[in-house]
């Protein structure tokens, strides 16, 4: 890691250098905080968790061979270099944004209530034609794992895809300070984290300070079909590019033929050219998260035949509206996380599917004062859809059933208060050749029921 030195990263996070002269002129190899995950000559930054306390695994992370640690305790006799903060978790988001701004690639910054990550899957599989591109991994998106994303940035990466996730105000600029996004996208407004955002107009005031940091002669690519997004005016006078299926915005998409699990096909327009192509992923939310791509591969100097290529490319993620066929069953593996807005969306995509359809739903938290009626409309939106079977699992997703059954009075419809009481009865509510549908909050840990259902 070039530029990173003992003695920049002790500027940098404002801290007290104890050890000898020669190793504070050293450079870092990288830096974490997983004393499982220690290399050689890396930085090992303490952080207090709620259940661990990272100070304990210090003298280990030192054995194991890191070059120093972040400490905020003053250690007596240390043998080796560490460096004392007031604050580790303050000092890891100080170094992080240290490091990113002595790169020279191009950060894009992906944000929204909906569809985060799947944006940025398809952003990365674009921009990874033309050039060598780190992305956002797993849930790597907040004030924790939105650092140890950008401590991954190598030399030879040219694009940085990340992922920022909030949910409260304050956080995005944090986030935004470390990453110096070059490009902001944002997907949609939606009705995620309501419990501190409070409103849609607090979620759009929450989700655009990450323009407070973005290079002042970036872009910024917003969804125009969002009634929020379509009215920003950014304050550094950023003229944005909108998306969407509006014919009038700079980058829309006609001609959209729906082929159910097999994904959507679509003629989309840039400001010059119109090209086809094919999704593989089902879901007409896809057709969005496309043209943002699009948009951002323009701005990046792509090609339409490159752009095609990464689209066409695209491979799902588990939990992400993973298609999963087995011998006896269809799934679809939505289950990573949810919210009123991606509920529906799967649903829809389970709506197009052949045979007897069946919907296994969790609970969707953070919701605030709205949640029980934001899960029945959830149920009432699956019983006009046309889903044959619901299968609602947790306290909350009783609202689902019930919404359900208020729309739709023949639906069959199931209720359990818990995964395990579902389970003993899934021999006899899942059958051969179903297309099923899994999905719930990240919290309600509904992979163990893919599992499952894998190995019937």
């Amino acid at each position: 890691m070039k530029n990173m030195t003992l003695k920049e990263i002790a500027v940098a996070c404002g801290g007290i250098y104890y050890g000898d002269d020669e190793n504070y002129y050293k450079e870092v190899t990288g830096v974490t905080i997983d004393s499982r995950k220690i290399q050689k000559d890396c930085l090992f930054i303490a952080i207090r968790g709620a259940r661990v306390d990272g100070h304990m695994f210090i003298p280990q992370s030192i054995h194991d061979g890191a070059l120093c640690a972040v400490s905020e305790k003053r250690i007596e006799s240390a043998s080796y270099p560490y460096i004392m903060v007031n604050s580790c978790a303050q000092a890891l988001k100080d170094i992080a944004e240290h490091y990113r701004r002595s790169l020279r690639l191009k950060v894009v910054g992906i944000s929204g209530s909906v569809g985060k990550t799947s944006t940025k899957e398809m952003i990365a599989s674009v921009l990874g034609q033309k050039y060598n591109v780190l992305k956002t991994e797993g849930n790597f998106n907040n004030e924790i794992g939105l650092p140890l994303t950008i401590f991954n940035i190598r030399e030879e990466h040219e694009v940085a895809v990340l992922e920022m996730g909030i949910s409260d105000f304050g956080e995005m600029e944090r986030l935004a300070k470390m990453a110096r996004p070059d490009v902001c996208v944002l997907t949609n407004i939606g009705c995620a984290h309501l419990e501190q955002l409070k409103s849609r107009e607090g979620i759009l005031k929450a989700k655009t300070e990450m323009f407070l940091y973005m290079n002042p002669k970036g872009d910024i690519i917003l969804n125009g079909d969002d009634d929020m997004l379509a009215s920003v005016t950014p304050a550094n006078h950023i003229e944005p590019v909108f998306f969407g299926l509006d014919p009038a915005l700079a980058y829309s998409a006609e001609d959209i033929e729906n082929l159910g699990l097999k994904g959507t096909s679509a003629l989309f327009h840039t400001p010059d050219s119109e090209f086809g192509a094919h999704i593989s992923i089902p879901g007409a939310h896809m057709v969005y998260n496309a043209l943002a791509a699009i948009a951002v591969g323009r701005v990046l100097g792509m090609n339409d035949g490159e752009i095609r290529q990464g689209i066409e490319s695209l491979v799902p993620l588990a939990g992400r509206n993973n298609l999963i066929e087995t011998e006896f069953l269809t799934i679809i593996d939505d289950c990573y996380n949810a919210n009123p807005a991606s509920m529906k969306a799967s649903l829809d995509v389970l709506s197009k599917a052949k045979g007897h359809t069946v919907a296994i739903l969790g609970d969707m938290f953070e919701l605030g004062p709205k949640a029980h009626e934001m899960h029945c409309e959830t149920g009432e939106f699956a019983a006009e859809a046309g889903i044959d079977e619901l299968i609602c699992i947790g306290y909350l997703s009783e609202d689902i059933a019930r919404g359900a059954v208020s729309a739709n009075p023949e639906m069959e419809v199931h209720h359990f208060d818990t995964k395990t009481e579902f389970l003993d009865h899934i021999d006899t509510l899942i059958n051969k050749d179903d297309t099923i549908l899994v999905k719930a909050s990240h919290a309600m840990e509904f992979p163990e029921i893919v599992e499952i259902l894998k190995k019937r």
